[in-house]
């Protein structure tokens, strides 16, 4: 079981669906008021109704949790229910292995629709694009149905097959993709050296071994004698918090703050760089792009805060919610939004995500323009009290984005465009150092 201090931070997806989430057990508030108790009454009258009259004979444990997960879903797209089974998976997650396809799904226009196929999977193989609309999950109408009923349809032991129905933009009718089921490992980190003394480490998922792997990952690359580093967080859906700030303490001084959290009646949680920790100080840049969410983008805030690196790439997802996952008595589970998650500058990113110090669309090619989705897609999304006063930024930009194709190295125009700037480096040497 979790403990009351871990964090996980999370976007809804069908690998590791994780953001910001703090996992602990909470006391139940007694219900007081007159008004609540005439909430609750015209529950017990519909459930007692049901129970007495419908057609066929309904458990009350499917009625009860039914009514759970309509309540829950009726708050933000990240709140949720969980079943037991569901809890249960939750807890193997964040070890970064279980059965499914490796999709990151979410609602749009009341359809659910794919965010990104993760890396590697059996959905990218096959060739599931961002902004897929899912119909039907073997046959079965997904209209109405929760994302946490379609992770469970979608979900299932190696080897076995399940037929997505997708609807694609530019398409003329839906197409079934049947796509055999696989033991999603997330390998969180992949690293190599690159031309001029210049590392690359891509990072897939924030998991709980990912900031010793990097470590050793570095390590390696030290070897190689690197003189600076990419740091590719691109399409990477986030993870476990604790492992975002072990992440970038390897890249700034202790004692710095990384991201801190505030709650409806703001209470604030700092959470710092860990103290006496070596650094690496090397000159870096950070790939972005739209399918970077939660933990990337506490990282790649952090690092742009801190004037640590420079940041390059589309707009990030703009997931900057909180998830506190409360365990219940009969071991479901229940997932809820309870706070935001700023960088170290006091900027909130939800439903606006993170800017890049410099723009690069990735290239694509002709007639494979996808959709994009980011969190102010989703419905029911929480909004950005700190824009409230600001004007909407240029369209163009809100699109800036497109999924792009398989790509070589050399295609690469983002990684392309780091690479150049780490080689003129001595530009950018008047950027503050974090010390």
């Amino acid at each position: 079981m979790f403990s009351k201090k871990t964090v996980v931070s999370w976007t809804l997806i069908l690998t590791v669906i994780f953001t910001g989430v703090i996992v602990g057990q909470w006391g139940l508030a007694k219900v007081t008021g007159e008004e609540h108790y005439e909430r609750l009454k015209t529950f017990t009258e519909v459930l007692t109704l049901i129970k007495k009259n419908y057609v066929e004979e309904v458990k009350d444990k499917e009625l009860i949790y039914g009514a759970i997960k309509g309540m829950l879903n009726s708050l933000d797209p990240h709140s949720s229910f969980m079943t037991p089974e569901v809890f249960k998976e939750m807890q193997v997650e964040t070890k970064g292995e279980f059965g499914g396809l490796g999709i990151q799904i979410g609602v749009k226009d009341n359809m659910l629709t794919v965010i990104a196929p993760i890396d590697d999977t059996p959905a990218y193989k096959a060739g599931v694009k961002a902004g897929d609309k899912i119909i039907k999950i073997n046959a079965e109408s997904t209209k109405d149905m929760s994302l946490q009923d379609a992770v469970s349809k979608l979900r299932g032991p190696k080897g076995t097959t399940v037929t997505i129905t997708l609807m694609r933009k530019g398409w003329t009718e839906p197409k079934d993709m049947a796509i055999v089921r696989d033991i999603i490992k997330i390998h969180s980190i992949k690293s190599k050296a690159l031309e001029d003394g210049i590392g690359y480490v891509k990072i897939t998922q924030f998991q709980e071994q990912t900031s010793e792997d990097l470590a050793s990952a570095l390590k390696n690359l030290e070897k190689e004698k690197i003189t600076s580093l990419v740091l590719d967080l691109r399409n990477n859906p986030g993870g476990l918090l604790e492992s975002s700030v072990d992440i970038a303490s390897q890249f700034l001084p202790s004692g710095k703050l990384i991201v801190y959290i505030k709650g409806r009646e703001g209470d604030k949680k700092d959470y710092h760089t860990r103290e006496e920790k070596a650094h690496y100080s090397y000159p870096m840049v950070v790939l972005v792009n739209e399918g970077s969410a939660s933990a990337s983008e506490i990282v790649a805030g952090a690092l742009k805060d801190h004037s640590r690196a420079i940041v390059i790439g589309t707009k990030t997802f703009g997931k900057g919610s909180v998830q506190t996952v409360i365990p219940l008595t009969d071991g479901s589970g229940l997932r809820l939004t309870t706070a935001k998650y700023y960088t170290p500058k006091g900027t909130s990113i939800q439903a606006t995500g993170i800017t890049p110090d410099i723009i690069v669309k990735p290239k694509t090619k002709k007639g494979t323009k996808h959709a994009v989705i980011r969190e102010k897609d989703l419905e029911n999304h929480l909004g950005n009290d700190s824009m409230k006063d600001k004007k909407p930024e240029d369209k163009e930009q809100e699109e800036d984005a497109e999924a792009a194709e398989d790509m070589s190295e050399e295609e690469d125009v983002q990684l392309q465009r780091a690479i150049d700037v780490l080689k003129t480096w001595k530009v950018f040497k008047g950027l503050q150092k974090a010390g």
